[in-house]
């Protein structure tokens, strides 16, 4: 459905079928359509022409959104979360031009805020390969690639059903929770809260402000304010460590590889303040899934559940009510 408040981003991430699905379920896009842009030929193009990859189209999808309803930044940061942005002209098993990744932008907003995001990715993968450029050209694909995984659900997807799930019931907008300058996130913390969350660093076990905690409550970035735990789901660990079995809703986190300190782990950071967090590890025998969320407590902010509709978070509730 169209509305006044439209706005347009154009978004390529590999076979467009998966991509548009992944839109599709967003709360505040109001359409979509699967289409090629940013070819070098004028003349109209189609799936022929494109799959020949003579001509530099790229399989994209055309997400219009109410930023009243959904943020650019929760819209960047899904297409982040499904992607992999360290490959040329490829996407899983789909090789070739057209599969290039970019986003292509209409106005200065848009190209600010993509710039903006897309900085914290090149900083993580020193072989950043996403193209951030203005549309030339767009030409909507044939019908039957339009909603294709809605006419076939079963169909093919390079993209996981459970990625997009993870974002058909979203309810935390990355555009809420901005992180301030840098300058700012130095007085605002704490020399440990700073050194965990902009350097890296790990505080001692045991003796941290959260590990003990068990009120009811939510656990937020202590950088941008960002939800990221509930108190539903943390469970005792002997870690040593605030320890999680999930996070409130999966995309509020990203992964990464970790290899310092001789050791290969998976290390934690939020989604809008890029703050580092801790480690992720798998068959955990203390958690109930067998998934530990291993946490600093420097990186977090305890919002009990009494005032969380006076912090802003009321909207969350009942997380963090304990039976």
């Amino acid at each position: 459905m169209e509305t006044t408040n439209n706005k347009t981003v154009y978004l390529a991430g590999g076979c467009f079928w998966g991509l548009e699905r992944l839109f599709q379920v967003i709360t505040g896009v109001t359409a979509t359509s699967c289409g090629y842009a940013n070819g070098s030929c004028a003349e109209d193009a189609n799936y022929e022409t494109v799959c020949r990859g003579k001509a530099g189209f790229r399989e994209a999808v055309k997400v219009c959104y109410d930023p009243l309803l959904v943020s650019l930044d929760s819209l960047l940061y899904a297409f982040y979360y499904v992607i992999d942005p360290t490959v040329k002209d490829r996407q899983g098993a789909d090789i070739g031009s057209q599969y290039q990744t970019g986003i292509y932008y209409t106005d200065e907003e848009t190209k600010k805020t993509a710039e903006r995001i897309s900085e914290r990715f090149r900083k993580i993968y020193s072989n950043f390969a996403v193209e951030i450029l203005p549309l030339k050209n767009y030409f909507e694909a044939e019908d039957y690639h339009q909603s294709y995984l809605i006419k076939n659900p079963g169909g093919y997807c390079h993209i996981s059903p459970t990625k997009i799930r993870a974002f058909a019931n979203m309810r935390i907008d990355a555009g809420k929770y901005l992180p301030p300058d840098p300058d700012e996130i130095k007085k605002m913390l704490t020399n440990a809260q700073f050194a965990v969350t902009q350097h890296d660093s790990t505080e001692p076990p045991f003796s941290n402000e959260y590990y003990l905690e068990d009120r009811s409550g939510i656990y937020v970035d202590v950088v941008t304010g960002e939800p990221l735990f509930s108190s539903d789901d943390k469970f005792p660990s002997s870690c040593g460590w605030p320890a999680f079995s999930k996070p409130i809703e999966a995309p509020v986190v990203f992964n990464k590889t970790d290899r310092s300190h001789g050791m290969y782990r998976t290390e934690v950071r939020s989604r809008s303040g890029n703050s580092h967090l801790g480690h992720v590890f798998m068959n955990d025998p203390e958690s109930p899934n067998g998934i530990r969320y291993c946490i600093n407590s420097a990186s977090l902010k305890f919002i009990p559940e009494e005032d969380m509709e006076k912090a802003g978070y009321g909207y969350l509730l009942p997380l963090g009510k304990k039976n």
